[in-house]
């Protein structure tokens, strides 16, 4: 770890230095948003943007580690706004929903989004081991008791690979809808592949 710069007061280790680094770039998001380069970062903590490449290759990687970051809070006010939903299908359409505004009004998470940062090494991240975490934290926070509907292991592995394709796609997608519209669509395609998962049941 290179130790100069830093505004007088270096990093104690690597771990130090990526948290400060993702501190910054949250800082220099809150002033300039989309505008924010990994050439502003390291003028912002005074370091040389070799500093920065070390443990961030690219902008976009800069990024992306800072949208990540910013998933726990997401989650939360998602458990909030999900508390009432019980039904598989419901559920699982109304957290795509919440998490597609999320992804488009978190100052953070959203910048990730714009047309001139998306990368497909972090839309590829969706289907990654750390995506397959968030589709399964994001379940476990919905109020619906799978194994009562018939859903085992491998049924939640399922609707858990369901919902980061369907983020995937949906953020490759340049269409935007409103909620409602959006809603009425994944109930379609992703609502009806959850229903027919169900064990036999009045879902209707």
């Amino acid at each position: 770890m290179r130790t100069h710069g830093w505004g007088g007061n270096p990093p104690v280790d690597d771990e130090e230095a990526i948290a400060r680094i993702l501190a910054g770039t949250r800082e220099c998001i809150d002033e300039s948003g989309a505008a924010t380069s990994l050439a502003d970062v390291a003028r912002h903590l005074g370091v040389t943007r070799q500093t920065v490449y070390r443990y961030f290759p690219s902008t976009g990687d800069l990024l992306a580690a800072t949208a990540m970051g910013a998933v726990g809070g997401m989650l939360d006010r998602l458990t909030v706004e999900l508390a009432g939903y019980t039904r598989p299908d419901e559920a699982v359409v109304q957290g795509l929903v919440a998490v597609m505004s999320a992804l488009a009004d978190d100052a953070y998470i959203g910048l990730v989004l714009r047309g001139d940062q998306l990368s497909l090494p972090v839309v590829g991240d969706f289907t990654s081991e750390v995506g397959q975490g968030f589709a399964r934290e994001m379940m476990g926070r919905m109020a619906v008791d799978w194994a009562s509907w018939g859903l085992g292991e491998a049924q939640v592995a399922d609707i858990s690979e369901i919902i980061l394709r369907t983020l995937q796609s949906l953020v490759l997608d340049d269409e935007r809808r409103d909620r409602g519209e959006l809603a009425g669509f994944l109930d379609r395609w992703t609502g009806a592949a959850i229903r027919e998962m169900c064990a036999p049941r009045d879902v209707t």
